[in-house]
């Protein structure tokens, strides 16, 4: 997912999409230590869409703080 697409989203759909990539990250780990994991550049996509969301979340929280001040 683009950050184009994470900044249109609400902190609701934010947050959502930050536990379901957790998720589904727990899942690929778990895969990947039973080897079964098909494509290991998955892990990868799934921490670096935590971080974006994560990040979003941060400069949302400083704007408002910014805008409350």
């Amino acid at each position: 997912m683009k950050i184009s697409e994470l900044r249109e989203m609400s902190d609701e759909q934010l947050e959502l999409t930050a536990k379901d990539a957790a998720n589904q990250l727990f899942h690929l780990r778990v895969q990947a230590q039973t080897e079964k994991l098909d494509s290991p550049s998955e892990i990868r996509r799934n921490r670096r869409l935590i971080a974006r969301v994560k990040t979003l979340q941060s400069e949302r929280a400083k704007d408002k703080a910014a805008s409350a001040s």
